[in-house]
């Protein structure tokens, strides 16, 4: 049984790479009946596929017409699509919103692109970093030298999945309302635009410096900052309000006149210097003794492998375990419908005859979709 706030809440997703199938794993961990649609024949999925849980798989020949007429029955009574293959492909499938909003009014299609529905580079192909490339995000994110990747965090997963999740969200609560379903034209390349919002104030105020680690927030300002320590272990300092940054100077023993000028921009190097050659003097370990649930804004960098471990996240079960891989667990917390993992990483097309059963299928239309080949 499904549990969480979006319970009764059903998803068909068409098997993708990236933004779709975390947007897929967050429907889900938040109760979502989200079949996948995989391709007949693709293999097997690992537990270490995390952003595969919680899902069931239906294993289908697109290339069948009983397939596609199976998907258009799914669709039938489904909520939300998700699916993120270049513009076109689900119409040339006989899938587009057209046919699926014919068969389904109320039906939320999302879909998730890089470059969107329309626009110059629409049909080109392209990864995280380019879409975040063209809104600003890059270039402000980096060293002094270059820009650099920030994973594929701003595109793929926050300025594409978060907002496709929100996107169908709010498209199905219009539609329980209205009656009208709706198409939902997802570009990773708007939402990283999006979550940009706040630079672009800043630079409209003339807070903002187009140069890298010139500003107060990409660290340019030496109280908001990573340091390495006598271990060759880093830790994160971000004593921007002047009680903080007060508490960081007493805390470090720091009584150099010069730090005085915290918002100077002008001594920032100079500073950031200073503080870092004083930040060096110990191990990471006792910084975290000295500064851990404090106020000056600080925590330890820890890796993939110390992160699970870290006193904070265990005690909010930050992590879990699921077949021996070690994984977030569902976010945001609920108090009244708490969400959780409703199951491992699918084997491809394991849920074939249940989960077409639980949508409507009788055991004769598996029986015939079996013999076609399509299933």
């Amino acid at each position: 049984m499904a549990q969480g706030p979006l319970s009764g809440l059903k998803i068909i997703e068409f098997a993708g790479i990236g933004p779709g199938p975390f947007c897929g794993m967050l429907l889900s961990d938040l109760g979502a009946d989200v079949i996948r649609i995989d391709r007949k024949g693709s293999g097997r999925s690992s537990p270490a596929d995390i952003t595969a849980r919680g899902r069931r798989s239906v294993a289908l020949d697109l290339k069948n017409p009983a397939a596609i007429e199976t998907c258009l029955k799914l669709m039938e009574s489904a909520d939300g699509i998700i699916e993120g293959f270049r513009p076109g492909v689900m119409e040339r499938l006989g899938l587009g919103p057209d046919v699926a909003l014919k068969r389904n009014p109320k039906l939320v299609y999302g879909r998730m692109t890089g470059w969107g529905q329309f626009g110059p580079y629409a049909k080109a192909a392209g990864h995280d970093m380019n879409y975040i490339a063209i809104t600003g995000a890059l270039h402000a994110i980096g060293t002094d030298e270059k820009p650099i990747p920030p994973l594929n965090l701003v595109g793929d997963f926050g300025g594409g999945a978060l907002y496709l999740a929100f996107g169908l969200l709010a498209g199905v609560i219009h539609a329980r309302a209205s009656g009208e379903g709706q198409v939902i034209d997802c570009a990773m390349s708007d939402g990283a635009a999006s979550l940009m919002a706040m630079f672009y104030g800043f630079k409209a105020m003339g807070a903002w410096q187009e140069t890298r680690r010139s500003n107060l927030l990409d660290g340019g300002a030496h109280f908001y900052d990573t340091y390495q320590c006598a271990d060759g272990k880093w830790i994160s300092i971000g004593s921007i309000e002047p009680q903080f940054y007060a508490l960081l100077l007493e805390k470090t023993g720091i009584t150099d006149p010069e730090f005085q000028n915290q918002m100077d921009r002008s001594a920032w190097p100079s500073l950031t210097a200073k503080l870092a050659e004083v930040l060096k003097q110990k191990t990471q370990a006792e910084w975290c003794a000295i500064m851990d649930a404090t106020d000056i804004c600080f925590a330890p960098i820890l890796d993939l492998d110390e992160a699970p471990k870290h006193a904070h996240n265990v005690a909010r079960e930050t992590f879990v375990t699921v077949e021996g891989v070690i994984q977030p667990a569902p976010a945001p917390r609920f108090s009244a419908t708490p969400g959780k993992i409703q199951g491992p990483p699918p084997k491809i097309g394991a849920d074939n005859a249940a989960a077409l059963g639980d949508w409507g299928f009788s055991n004769a239309d598996v029986a015939k979709l079996q013999e076609s080949g399509a299933l």
